[in-house]
């Protein structure tokens, strides 16, 4: 398949009660409302074949093309500056959140690029730095992990939240969730400051969303046995 090809497929596949949904969530146009579950379904298998297609829908700016892109691309070829491009291109959560961040983080840049972008002052930017470093650490064996700079992060959440920007703020506290569940030797730290900042007030939109308690998400992580367990992907 082609650009216009997959484009033209994607405008099929949208539908008027999925792009209201992802409005409430927050998207902005262009987009076309096209469920997750179809483009895995119907796409991603052609456009995994090539990865200057995934790159090229991406730059469409069309929020349903770059979830797409970020499913089909492969993150170990991309580069430094494409992701610095793709997290600047990036113009709402789900796909700063769930796609640049989550490629960024399978990428051999990931706490690279995580560094640079929690020193920005730009909301969106920030915001995908704690969720890329976060990622990160659901895949990245403990023994490669710099445990002294993320202990020193948690205290910067600890400290900084509640007075953070709001898709920061809901991101810092996945931050600490990630940690208490997927690295081991910081759990006793992670659970500290989940105890110390307690629940966090993030605007969602008009949705039903809640922001959950890290507290509770730690331990839950505990009850089902597989706290520190590593994902094999975080690009979903």
């Amino acid at each position: 398949m082609n650009l216009e090809q997959v484009m033209k497929r994607l405008e099929e596949l949208g539908s008027e009660q999925t792009k209201k949904t992802l409005l409430r969530h927050g998207a902005t146009e262009p987009f076309f409302g096209v469920k997750i579950g179809d483009l895995k379904k119907y796409l991603v298998k052609d456009v995994k074949k090539d990865q200057e297609l995934a790159l090229a829908l991406f730059e469409t700016g069309n929020s349903d093309a770059q979830y797409l892109a970020g499913l089909s691309i492969n993150p170990k070829k991309m580069t430094k500056e494409q992701l610095q491009h793709w997290a600047e291109k990036s113009h709402w959560a789900a796909i700063s959140e769930s796609i640049v961040a989550g490629v960024a983080a399978e990428s051999q840049y990931a706490v690279e690029l995580a560094r640079e972008w929690l020193q920005s002052d730009d909301e969106k930017i920030e915001d995908t730095g704690w969720c890329c470093y976060g990622k990160y650490i659901t895949i990245a064996p403990d023994d490669q992990i710099d445990l002294v700079e993320v202990a020193s992060l948690l205290e910067t959440v600890k400290t900084t939240i509640h007075q953070s920007k709001n898709d920061v703020r809901y991101s810092m506290n996945k931050f600490i969730i990630y940690v208490g569940s997927h690295c081991e030797p910081l759990l006793s730290e992670a659970q500290q400051v989940a105890s110390e900042v307690g629940p966090v007030q993030v605007n969602m939109g008009d949705t039903s969303c809640v922001v959950p308690l890290a507290s509770d998400m730690i331990l839950k992580s505990l009850d089902s046995g597989r706290n520190g367990k590593k994902k094999k992907r975080v690009i979903c």
